[in-house]
């Protein structure tokens, strides 16, 4: 799959909240998300700006936990990337592995989100422990499909939310690192 992706800096999650809920847009779900990230023993991922996860995922009393590998962005306006994405039992187990086969933990990243749908978007506020307020929009297309008109539909959606500025590429993982946040 192909994750088309902005993110934007906001100011007030009501504030958002209130304007999504003006165009029309549905709150679906609210989860706490905890990501465990590792670097490669044989590529430096921050470098070759890839991502491996372990994504613990709680809503309510549901956990789901799911592998995560994001390929490099792909333009220089987004966080448009391939994403391989897997559910599996065990997120201590799956650690061990990744550990014994050389893989090393770099951070971990906790943040609550909101979800909304709008159209075919994917909506989210995060609140990142340590960061400020964001909003994620994004489109999951095929492999193969063109994603610059993803693009274009997601930003032309942040500027009917008033939002034109305060776009960013990196990753919450980076910004914390470059905060130089321990976690």
């Amino acid at each position: 799959m192909i994750e088309v992706e902005v993110k934007a800096k906001i100011t007030s999650f009501s504030e958002m909240e209130k304007k999504l809920e003006n165009i029309g847009a549905t709150k679906s779900k609210k989860e706490f998300q905890e990501d465990i990230y590792f670097n490669s023993p044989i590529v430096n991922f921050a470098e070759s700006d890839e991502a491996l996860r372990i994504r613990t995922t709680k809503e309510n009393d549901n956990v789901d936990i799911f592998i995560t590998y994001k390929g490099p962005k792909i333009d220089k306006k987004s966080k448009t990337r391939k994403e391989i994405e897997m559910k599996i039992e065990d997120a201590e187990k799956c650690s061990d592995i990744f550990e014994a086969i050389g893989f090393r933990k770099v951070r971990t990243v906790r943040k609550n989100r909101q979800y909304y749908t709008y159209e075919n978007f994917e909506i989210s506020l995060d609140d990142i422990e340590g960061l400020d307020p964001y909003m994620e929009i994004e489109i999951g297309l095929k492999d193969g499909e063109d994603y610059s008109k993803a693009q274009k539909s997601i930003f032309d959606l942040f500027e009917k939310l008033n939002i034109t500025e305060g776009f960013d590429r990196t990753s919450y993982l980076e910004l914390l690192e470059n905060l130089n946040i321990t976690n």
